[in-house]
């Protein structure tokens, strides 16, 4: 089987190790990006990105029509039985793209900073430490050798097993129904949250006249349709969607998973296989742009020194420990944050949910309370 070397091996093609791909190859970096996926995914997916990973993405290029393609929300609302609650405004906003147009711009950007440097249809298997480097082993029986190796590969992430990093793991009682519908709220760009008893109901909107909807759930659903997401809606909120309009739909139940370390050696673990956090918030994306944005810079000066002295490398043992240390404090600060989200969004009867909408009523008249919200909901504190 074949064996090839370059600077930098990254597995995972998704958005993370996109990015992760761009911004080393745009530093001089000769990597390769290693996606088991044979075609790209069209599935709206994850769909925020917070002004930190907008940053991110400005730097790998693609911001600019990022922007131009998605939906700036810039105002969050709660209501409670079609009375509003509380109501946030997001200075900057967040981006709403499907996840699908985020890869594929970042997938255009790469092949024009590295041509030919995705390689789909390549399962990573293991990896494991070699001289100078460490080689990552697939399904298939070939060899990719770099000094350093991303692991971008997920929740599940084989690297992370081959490696036996530990991980702090932790099933939540939660389960959500989501799903895109055609948008006929009149809510425009507002992102909104009804606060009811039986349970949360989130909409978000989304590029072409669409809106993501995503209802809290006593159990997880055996068998997901549109039209039992529309009943939730309109039981809960009054609005009525469009069954026939959905073009996507899942049910989930929700996981954390925290790696005890980020780093081992000449392998880094970024995005989703380093920290998995609850989708609800929709920070994980962004937190692995930003895992991106901390270590791509250390990789690449890493690099440079070996050229000028193959002899060098693992210097900066300060600068390395405190990226980690400020990446694994960022996500655990997500999960937290995700938590929260969650217990917001729980079932409560009526009169307790109606005295926390009105403790949140006089809250949220502060400007104080409604700017630090807005911070923490953007990813901003």
């Amino acid at each position: 089987m074949g064996h090839e070397s370059h600077e930098a091996v990254i597995v995972g093609g998704g958005a993370v190790g996109l990015c992760f791909g761009v911004l080393l190859a745009q530093a001089g970096v000769d990597v390769v990006v290693l996606e088991a996926r044979h075609e790209p995914g069209r599935h709206s997916r994850a769909i925020g990105i917070h002004p930190p990973g907008l940053r991110v993405l400005a730097r790998a290029g693609v911001a600019e029509g990022l922007a131009a393609a998605g939906v700036l929300i810039g105002e969050g609302v709660a209501r409670s039985g079609g009375r509003g609650v509380a109501r946030v405004g997001f200075n900057p906003g967040v981006l709403a793209v499907p996840q699908w147009r985020t890869e594929e711009a970042l997938e255009g950007r790469l092949a024009v900073v590295a041509p030919g440097a995705l390689r789909r249809g390549v399962r990573a298997a293991a990896v494991e430490r070699a001289e100078g480097g460490a080689v990552v082993r697939t399904a298939t029986g070939e060899a990719f050798r770099g000094a350093w190796v991303i692991a971008a590969d997920g929740a599940r992430s084989p690297l992370r097993t081959a490696l036996a990093i530990p991980v702090r793991e932790q099933a939540l009682p939660d389960a959500y129904l989501m799903g895109d519908f055609a948008d006929t709220t009149g809510d425009g760009t507002r992102a909104v949250l009804h606060l009811e008893p039986e349970g949360i109901v989130e909409s978000f909107p989304l590029p072409g006249g669409v809106r993501r909807w995503v209802a809290h759930l006593d159990a997880p659903e055996e068998a997901a349709n549109p039209a039992r997401l529309a009943q939730v809606i309109g039981e809960r909120t009054g609005e009525e969607v469009v069954t026939a309009s959905c073009t996507m739909l899942s049910a989930f139940t929700v996981a954390e998973r925290l790696a005890g370390r980020m780093r081992q050696g000449p392998v880094l673990l970024v995005g989703d296989a380093a920290h998995e956090v609850s989708p609800i918030g929709g920070q994980g994306m962004t937190l692995g742009w930003l895992d991106a944005e901390a270590f791509a810079p250390l990789v690449a000066a890493d690099v440079r020194e070996r050229r000028r002295d193959p002899g060098q490398a693992d210097g900066w043992p300060e600068l390395w420990g405190a990226a980690e240390h400020g990446r694994l404090a960022a996500a655990a600060a997500a999960a937290r944050q995700a938590r929260l989200n969650m217990a917001l969004g729980r079932p409560l009867p009526p009169r307790l949910m109606a005295a926390r909408n009105a403790a949140f009523r006089a809250l949220y008249r502060a400007p104080l309370a409604r700017n630090r919200t807005a911070a923490r909901f953007t990813m901003q504190a």
